[in-house]
């Protein structure tokens, strides 16, 4: 099992296949290393590395929640580029992960090749916060996989329509282990604690670090039922980065899948101008 120790002395989780490009997988928020599973098969070229940020999977949570924070997470980022020996790598960020993304592009340029976003932007929808903020922390109601599937689906009907049953069982199982008592959280619950002692901070303008991704390839991916990323922002987004490349998914909020036509042909043709 991979695994590195970050400066603070945590161990965490990641996973490491193919040869090419490197390409470092940032997930979103509550999410890890699993995400990426639909689109992997179609990242052809490249060696794509995942992390599960410090919290989240199969690495360790921090006693101290209050590391579970952007710059926090870019930094193990980095220092797992420097345990596998990497000068530079292109990120691929959902949500939160484009974040950090953004965040390294305005303090540590030189460590990246490229930038995809997977919609998320420097303006993040306050409904779509309060969303999150919905659940984040929060064990389900539902005691077993499959009731927690079937919620799932019934919610997001008009927001992700024609997804099979199945979809939803195995992102239930990426939010969820079955235990007898039943359903546990596959991250720490004190990451609630983390983002809501940040909300109480002045919102930065996060504007400066998407533009500091000029001059690298970009691209960004919006789903077209997003309740985070608008489409004001998106449009604003490449008005301000003429040279980024985008795609809004159709039958899509947050976050797109990623094996999605439109999203796979944005993907490639990124991949192709960095290889």
């Amino acid at each position: 099992m991979p695994r590195f120790e970050t400066s603070d002395g945590l161990s965490l989780f990641y996973q490491d296949a193919g040869t090419g490009l490197p390409l470092l997988c940032l997930s979103g928020l509550t999410r890890d290393s699993r995400d990426f599973e639909y689109v992997l098969p179609y990242l052809k070229g490249c060696r794509v590395i995942r992390l599960d940020y410090r919290g989240r999977g199969q690495s360790d949570w921090a006693e101290d929640f209050s590391t579970y924070n952007i710059m926090r997470e870019a930094q193990d980022a980095v220092e797992l580029l420097d345990h596998l020996g990497l000068e530079k790598a292109a990120i691929l960020g959902t949500s939160r992960g484009g974040l950090i993304a953004m965040g390294l592009a305005a303090t540590l340029k030189a460590r990246l090749i490229g930038v995809a976003l997977n919609d998320i932007g420097p303006e993040l929808d306050p409904k779509g916060l309060e969303v999150i903020m919905g659940y984040l922390g929060v064990k389900p109601k539902a005691r077993t996989l499959e009731e927690a599937a079937s919620a799932r689906a019934h919610v997001m009907r008009d927001l992700f329509p024609n997804v099979p049953q199945a979809r939803w069982m195995e992102e239930a199982a990426k939010f969820f282990v079955q235990t007898d008592a039943g359903l546990n959280l596959t991250y720490d619950p004190k990451l609630r604690d983390a983002v809501e002692a940040s909300s109480h901070a002045a919102v930065p303008d996060l504007w400066p670090w998407f533009e500091a991704l000029s001059g690298l390839p970009c691209a960004i991916i919006r789903g077209a039922n997003s309740d985070l990323l608008t489409q004001d922002c998106f449009d604003e987004m490449l008005e301000r980065l003429p040279d980024a490349s985008g795609a809004v998914i159709p039958d899509r909020a947050h976050v797109p899948f990623l094996d999605e036509p439109e999203a796979v042909a944005l993907l490639q043709a990124w991949i192709g101008e960095m290889q």
